[in-house]
């Protein structure tokens, strides 16, 4: 019934510097050309020569498929490959996540799940718990404690259907590893049909691993008998399903475009992933401001296809070493003129040369899925969310509901956000493909925007503050709580809790 978001504030002088940087690499400069040297060059990293070659084949990328690469590439992706000794997560990794300060924070949120299980008439049929990108699987082992506390929940969660009601979507296989170790111990993990299964040492809870949202069970039908379709779509159509996204929209691939001013002499070509098209006459848009993308291009050998990008100054000390660059197409291609026009907010900014805009088609597809699980699908008035998922099966009434918690500006569009983590500091995003995590501001608008498109019977609120919102669920009672049980030591450990109250994010 509800789509709830946060988001979060935080480092804002640090992006600030970042976004003045990444702005001053998309001004043109002179065109470039490629070369066949390649294989003589000395990559940082076995993915950034795989990216690069792949681009020497097919022409520059976007930065959608250039994260895709650097985070799931399973030749050297960072979360789909498990490096010996190497853990992204925690003090002696990348970043820490809210749920990896204190126990706390992922208390609260089982907190939340119980108040809106409560608040939704205390469903006893087909509760199910949703986590995506769940890390190290931190955040649903709190939850799933807090639920042994709450036996009443617990029950209807492992009934009636008692072999999958916990799901966990995660395309890493070593995070999937890491995550069955933490919440089933040494219990056996099984291959399903789609994903894997295992049984969780709270309240021995069957918990199933799916490397998409889409392959998670929702009564679809897909069968050719009618009457098996209307059983499949009665079961599906009872699911309440309670979904969690902590920290999970701001790694989904992002494409970029900047507002450019009509050109004088109109182009009569059209760029494609595979060359440029030739038209018979030039788009009547050419008198028009356009919007053109934002590439990766390595950063030597150059490429013939963009416009290079000089810049002068920089937020990253070691930006000289980078492997790519970002370059401005040179004239439309498919993805420029679809994305932008989806929206009356991108639309505004068209007139205005310069403009950057980022959009993440996948993560509006995300939020336009938790939408049509929680009420259905809204037949009346598709998505503009580009999804292939079938139709969600109608509900007689919405329940559940999801909470996302991220970073990212509460109205408006993140702008030059792209950035790059590493053991705790901002680094450059094209250095050290593989090695770095990628990252970069999510659109709350557009995720409540690609909800209230895909289903008619939900309805989204915020986004707010983290720390409010923290306060709200009862932070510091939870605290001083725990605090009085603990001796001297554990006390001064317990402090992290007060982070998660300053880092600004905000919950919708």
């Amino acid at each position: 019934m509800a789509l709830r978001v946060c988001s979060s504030f935080s480092r804002l002088a640090q992006r600030s510097t970042l976004r003045s940087t990444l702005q001053s690499k998309i001004s043109p400069r002179n065109l470039r050309h490629s070369s066949s040297s390649n294989a003589a060059r000395q990559w940082s990293t076995p993915l950034a020569k795989t990216i690069a070659d792949a681009i020497a084949t097919t022409g520059p990328i976007s930065i959608a498929a250039y994260m895709r690469q650097c985070l799931t590439s399973p030749e050297g992706g960072y979360y789909t490959t498990n490096r010996e000794g190497q853990d992204q997560f925690g003090r002696n990794g990348d970043f820490v996540t809210s749920p990896e300060i204190s126990q706390v924070f992922g208390e609260l949120l089982g907190i939340w799940l119980e108040v809106e299980w409560q608040l939704q008439g205390r469903k006893k049929h087909g509760v199910e718990i949703i986590e995506v990108g769940p890390g190290r699987g931190t955040l649903m082992d709190d939850i799933l404690r807090v639920r042994t506390l709450q036996p009443s929940l617990e029950t209807y969660i492992a009934e009636p259907d008692k072999d999958e009601n916990v799901y966990l979507v995660e395309a890493s296989p070593a995070l999937r590893n890491a995550q069955k170790k933490l919440l089933c111990g040494d219990a056996p993990l099984e291959e399903t049909g789609a994903g894997h299964r295992s049984i969780s040492k709270h309240a021995r809870l069957p918990i199933t691993w799916y490397e998409d949202i889409r392959l998670v069970p929702n009564g679809r039908p897909s069968c050719q008998f009618r009457w098996i379709r209307r059983l499949i779509i009665s079961i599906g159509a009872d699911k309440t399903p309670f979904i969690f996204a902590h920290e999970f929209f701001d790694a989904l691939p992002i494409h970029a475009f900047q507002s450019v001013p009509p050109s004088p002499s109109p182009s009569d070509t059209l760029a494609t992933p595979t060359g440029p098209i030739s038209l018979n006459r030039p788009s009547p848009e050419a008198s028009k401001p356009q919007w053109r993308e934002l590439l990766v291009t390595p950063t030597s050998p150059p490429s013939k296809f963009t416009s290079s990008a000089s810049s002068p100054t920089s937020a990253y000390p070691e930006e000289s070493k980078d492997d790519f660059q970002l370059t401005l197409a040179k004239a439309s291609n498919p993805s420029s003129l679809l994305l932008p026009s989806q929206s009356s907010r991108y639309k505004a900014l068209l007139p205005h040369p310069g403009s950057v805009i980022e959009i993440s088609p996948e993560s509006q597809s995300y939020a336009a899925e938790f939408a049509r699980r929680i009420g259905g699908s809204t037949l009346s008035k598709p998505s503009t969310a580009q999804t292939s998922t079938p139709p969600a099966p109608p509900k007689p009434n919405a329940s559940g509901a999801a909470l996302i918690l991220d970073y990212g500006p509460s109205n408006t569009i993140p702008t030059s956000t792209l950035r790059g983590i590493r053991s705790h500091q901002l680094v450059s995003p094209f250095s050290s493909p593989g090695l770095v995590d990628l990252s970069a501001d999510v659109d709350f608008t557009a995720l409540v925007e690609a909800a209230l498109g895909a289903s008619e019977n939900v309805e989204a609120h915020g986004p707010v503050e983290q720390g409010p919102f923290l306060e709200q669920m009862g932070i510091w009672d939870r605290a001083d709580q725990l605090q009085r049980a603990l001796g001297k030591k554990e006390r001064e450990r317990m402090r992290g809790h007060k982070s998660l109250k300053k880092d600004g994010t905000m919950v919708e």
